[in-house]
Formats: structure tokens, sequence, C-alpha cells
């Protein structure tokens, strides 16, 4: 499992934060807890895969908002440990 995380300039309320998730969720299917905040101005999700940055850069890029960065990171599960 990968967390990728997208600094997107351009969002300014929540309607551009359900515009960016759209986006993700179309390009990448299996992305789950999809998440963005127009206030920091950041969106994240986590998928199997590392997406392909190129194609999601872009796909953000036609909904008018730009990404000034990408990264993507191993992730793994936190689990509540009763010890």
């Amino acid at each position: 499992m990968y967390k990728t995380m997208l600094k997107i300039d351009g969002m300014m309320c929540g309607m551009c934060e359900a515009h960016v998730n759209d986006v993700i969720r179309k390009k990448v299917p299996e992305a789950k807890k999809v998440k963005s905040s127009y206030t920091k101005g950041e969106a994240s999700f986590i998928s199997e895969e590392i997406p392909d940055e190129n194609m999601l850069v872009a796909a953000v890029g036609e909904t008018g908002y730009s990404v000034e960065w990408m990264k993507s990171e191993p992730y793994e599960k936190k689990f509540l440990g009763l010890f």
C-alpha cells in the first residue's frame, strides 16, 4: 500500500475539494481514503500501487487546478494494540 500526497494550488472551497476528489477516484479507481483540503491546499489517498504522476498531474490540471508537487510513500495500517 502507498499513501500519495499532492500539493494543489487553486482550490478555494468545498466544491473544489469535491472536484479534485472526483478526478482522483476516476483516474485511480482503487484509491481509498481520498480526501482534500482547500485550506491546506492538499489532497491525499491510499492505493495498492504508486499512481502515474504525469497522468494524475495532467488530470488535475484539466480541472483548473495545478499540482505543485506529488509524493508517494509506503503506507502501513496503524493498529490499535491492546496490551
